[in-house]
């Protein structure tokens, strides 16, 4: 098949995915490159899984190495993701989160979160878009929202409320720039195997009783999220602009 012919080709752009060494960025790195993006990963631990996933769909992969818990590194980020080319696309996948009752949460545990999850999330756009916003040719920005955008949780407090955030500040920035050519769009995953659920899936009353809930009957594989990637980040959603877009099993749905 041409690629050339399909709204979804992302031949000739260059993707920034954070935390792209496992999980979720890994996926979403590796579908972009299988849909032909050139692919920088950023994170703070090696990538070389990422880096040979990436490039055997025959797309290009470099890694900036940074620890997004502070915005000191976002210009040096920046500047070397754009080394190889201009940044057309934008992934803030990078989360972290910490589970305790609410009322024994900590403001380290809160802190900890917020700065990875929204404040990063948010400079590094701010810094990418000053480019796509200064050459006029636009871009696209996908956060990687969550559940607990539109839901409260259990014991994870400051993860909600980060997600919450990043699903109103994707609103926000669609409103301000989608008139100059920069589509920022959000995933909000359900239930997914990854590092994050492990302690989830390790609990067997809360494995059983989420699988119960999940229309699909099962837990997310990382694979399930790459349609949705490529296609906000490609023509396709030239004309889709603030929305946080579930991939969830049928969750929300129920």
């Amino acid at each position: 098949m041409d690629r050339s012919v399909s709204p979804f080709d992302l031949t000739g752009r260059r993707a920034v995915v954070t935390g792209a060494n496992t999980g979720l960025g890994q996926a979403i790195a590796v579908a972009l490159g299988a849909a032909g993006a050139d692919v920088v990963g950023v994170g703070r631990s090696a990538m070389d899984e990422t880096a040979d996933l990436v490039r055997a769909t025959g797309a290009a992969f470099s890694a900036v190495a940074a620890d997004l818990s502070s915005v000191e590194p976002i210009a040096r980020v920046v500047a070397e993701a754009g080394e190889g080319g201009r940044i057309d696309i934008l992934v803030n996948n990078a989360g972290i989160i910490r589970r305790a009752d609410a009322i024994d949460f900590t403001e380290k545990d809160w802190d900890d979160v917020m700065n990875v999850n929204l404040k990063s999330s948010f400079f590094l756009t701010q810094q990418v878009a000053k480019g796509m916003l200064a050459d006029g040719k636009g871009g696209k920005v996908i956060n990687i929202a969550s559940l607990l955008s539109f839901q409260g949780g259990i014991r994870i407090p400051s993860y909600t409320a980060s997600k919450s955030g990043l699903a109103g500040l994707t609103r926000l920035l669609a409103c301000e720039w989608a008139g100059r050519g920069i589509n920022v769009n959000a995933i909000a995953p359900g239930y997914f195997v990854t590092n994050n659920t492990q302690a989830l899936r390790e609990d067997e009353a809360r494995n059983a009783a989420i699988l119960s809930r999940i229309p699909a009957g099962k837990w997310g594989d990382p694979s399930d999220l790459g349609g949705a990637a490529v296609f906000l980040a490609s023509k396709a959603a030239d004309y889709v602009h603030g929305i946080v877009l579930p991939v969830d099993g049928g969750w929300l749905a129920r």
